[in-house]
């Protein structure tokens, strides 16, 4: 059973700054007392937290591959980057000033209704590709699920996700490019994955949905849900830095959302995972991020390294 805390879709979310987090995409998840960044990292962490569950993580090494490739080109293969170009610009949000000064601080440049319409071809050709890869790879052979499963798995639902969104935008694809008429297998395998998401949902216990005060009082009252871990010495970083246990440093993505920057006390890094203590107005609580697509520096480097230059 989990809570919903609903937050508002741009910029500022007081409530999340209550926790003592800075970071601006959202989702974020916390369990316990541990508050969780991205959703790869969140989908990793539900799989290897709760082992007792159903699994949706691949089952091999050829498997888990190829999981994460897709996770790779959804995210760093441009597709992602690309979505946002082709939104219809009629859409009641982005008749919204407040959603393109939002969105301009978000991908650090600006961004306006022409610009969209301007970058709309290259980026429906991208989108165009990523189904055209879908659709003559992997379910080139009629298969119902990426990893021949008798459901979704985690590879699904990193080459859908996107797809899946994009489609149910009324207007959001042009269909002389991108339809079920010309990527009959792709739309078949999203319909089927609606279909999951529906069933998933009425199975489901009902979600209560909380204030951010509640939600602030119910994590920052919880136990920490992970072990300290460690700081990884043979890390590449660890070793250049010197970074120590204790240290005040600083965590950010490197992509997307790259002005929101959070700072606390490190308690353990390695290869995959930083994590840190921030402090919130009830008090802290540790945040973790992926190691793939966020930046850590420790807090007085990061000072010295943003001060204007003394002539």
């Amino acid at each position: 059973m989990f809570n919903a805390w609903m937050q508002p879709p741009v910029m500022p979310r007081p409530d999340v700054e209550k926790l003592g987090v800075a970071h601006r995409r959202i989702p974020i998840l916390s369990i316990g007392r541990n508050v969780y960044l991205d959703s790869r990292l969140m989908l990793r962490k539900l799989e290897s937290l709760y082992p007792s569950r159903p699994r949706l993580g691949a089952s091999g090494p050829d498997q888990a591959a190829l999981e994460r490739l897709l996770e790779v080109l959804t995210i760093d293969g441009g597709v992602f980057r690309n979505a946002m170009s082709v939104l219809p610009t009629n859409l009641p949000m982005l008749r919204d000033p407040a959603w393109f000064k939002d969105r301009s601080g978000y991908v650090g440049a600006p961004l306006s209704a022409e610009a969209m319409e301007r970058n709309k071809p290259d980026a429906v050709n991208e989108v165009r590709r990523n189904m055209e890869f879908l659709e003559t790879t992997l379910l080139a052979d009629g298969r119902d699920w990426v990893l021949k499963t008798d459901g979704p798995s985690l590879a699904d639902i990193e080459a859908v996700w996107l797809v899946h969104w994009l489609t149910g935008i009324p207007g959001a694809l042009p269909k002389e490019y991108i339809s079920a008429e010309k990527f009959p297998k792709v739309f078949a395998w999203i319909a089927r994955f609606q279909k999951q998401i529906s069933a998933a949902k009425k199975a489901a216990p009902k979600v209560e949905t909380v204030s951010g005060d509640e939600a602030v009082k119910i994590v920052t009252s919880s136990p920490y849900n992970e072990p300290d871990g460690k700081v990884e010495t043979s890390d590449a970083l660890v070793a250049a830095a010197g970074l120590k246990a204790g240290e005040e440093v600083v965590v950010w993505p490197t992509d997307t959302g790259a002005t929101h920057k959070d700072s606390g006390k490190l308690v353990s890094i390695n290869g995959d995972e930083v994590v840190i203590e921030v402090s919130g107005e009830k008090g802290s609580v540790r945040v973790h991020a992926p190691r793939h697509g966020f930046r850590v520096e420790k807090l007085d480097s990061f000072k010295e390294r943003r001060a204007p230059t003394k002539l």
